[in-house]
């Protein structure tokens, strides 16, 4: 009887297994061709989009070269008058690096508070079944598509905040900010929320063993802990911000404009991915107003290749940091 119960045993273990212990060469050369064609396609996909990537920064600035190279870059970082379809052109952006400047400020003001005390309350505070439930309704946000908040911002927000606060517009940099702000809280609340929780128990339990309150803890702990996650989480949602288009073109005014006072965030102001979204359409292909349009898209994409790798470093520096703690 013993031996039965062991032979039955043993079947049951063998039989979990989907292929025999024992490969004949076909089998053996079937697992082995299968293996190799699989990292092949994988590979050719990360090719793929290397190679995109790679064609993009070649498109952009063989497209800008002319204006990169005309002696007019000085005026375009350095002049504020975007005139470029009158008969004298001048092509100044420092305008427009400014709007695009105000309205991604305004918005990690917004969304950087809201979006840390968002993570710390999912991460420690609110029991875990309750987190599983209201972490994805927040990054259900970044579903939304982009002109359905410009929309909202146009129609609903604009005319309240004209009402209400006051101002002579209510297409501005304050409704632009306000909307991107929760076009960027779910980024920062979803990594944000991962490093915290990455930080790990036992500094928690440490802390609370030497007699820290769990605001002590959460101050002087975790979230110090956890900083190179946050810094990550803050650079992505910028680049939320300084990269989107149908928001500000609808919700900024679109005014070629330095605010004056530099704090008045209820004036119109135009940021760089509207002017190119809303003049690329008009512009002779190969005059220089359309290689002006590709030398503010090669500004834009050093500035969020900078923010990208300035990202990745904080967010390999929070792997390692994680990687050790385990």
């Amino acid at each position: 009887m013993p031996n039965t119960t062991r032979q039955t045993s043993d079947a049951s273990v063998t039989g979990e297994f989907d292929r025999p212990l024992l490969l004949t060469p076909g089998q053996d050369l079937t697992g082995y061709l299968t293996a190799t064609v699989g990292k092949a396609l994988l590979l050719a996909v990360t090719c793929a989009s290397v190679l995109a990537v790679i064609l993009i920064f070649v498109f952009i600035t063989r497209e800008a070269w002319p204006f990169l190279t005309s002696g007019s870059v000085g005026e375009l970082l350095g002049n504020s008058n975007w005139y470029p379809a009158h008969e004298s052109a001048e092509f100044g952006a420092l305008a427009l690096l400014a709007g695009s400047l105000y309205v991604t400020a305004g918005a990690l003001i917004i969304a950087v508070p809201v979006g840390l005390l968002a993570a710390v309350f999912l991460s420690d505070i609110v029991p875990f079944r309750l987190r599983q439930i209201i972490k994805p309704v927040i990054e259900l946000l970044a579903a939304i598509p982009s002109v359905a908040y410009g929309f909202f911002a146009y129609l609903v927000l604009a005319p309240w905040m004209q009402k209400n606060l006051g101002l002579p517009t209510g297409v501005n940099a304050l409704n632009a900010s306000l909307i991107l702000a929760i076009m960027a809280v779910p980024t920062i609340i979803s990594i944000a929320e991962d490093a915290l929780t990455s930080a790990g128990r036992e500094l928690r339990e440490g802390s609370y063993a030497l007699g820290a309150t769990r605001a002590e803890t959460l101050i002087k702990v975790v979230i110090p802990a956890a900083h190179s996650g946050i810094i990550a989480a803050v650079i992505l949602g910028m680049m939320r911000a300084i990269g989107e288009t149908m928001v500000v073109w609808m919700a900024s005014g679109n005014a070629a404009q330095v605010p004056s006072p530099w704090w008045d965030l209820g004036q119109s102001v135009r940021t760089m991915t509207a002017t190119i979204a809303g003049e690329m359409g008009e512009t002779v292909r190969g005059s220089a107003h359309y290689h002006c349009l590709f030398a503010l898209g090669f500004v834009l994409l050093v500035i969020t290749f900078t923010l990208n790798l300035i990202g990745e470093y904080f967010l390999s520096r929070a792997r390692r940091t994680r990687g050790g703690a385990k």
